[in-house]
């Protein structure tokens, strides 16, 4: 039986919030902001991020982000 190598772990950071305009990335309120959560590879932060990103449609102002927090955890081996 053939053994797959473990995925690499990748942390990603889905965040979203109400800006203040939309040409901007200022949020209207940080003490609003919705941390949908920590997730260990891009694609379950990516679904995370639709589901959220749609949920929220209606209101132009609502952003959601994905942050590569691998990026900043180690950026020489990215």
């Amino acid at each position: 039986m053939a053994q797959t190598p473990e995925k690499k772990q990748r942390l990603h950071l889905v965040f979203g919030g109400e800006l203040t305009t939309l040409t901007s990335v200022e949020f209207r309120d940080l003490g609003k902001l919705d941390i949908v959560g920590i997730f260990p590879d891009y694609e379950t932060a990516l679904t995370a991020w639709k589901s959220k990103a749609q949920m929220t449609v209606d209101n132009a102002h609502m952003r959601y982000f994905i942050v590569h927090m691998h990026r900043m955890l180690d950026p020489e081996n990215d």
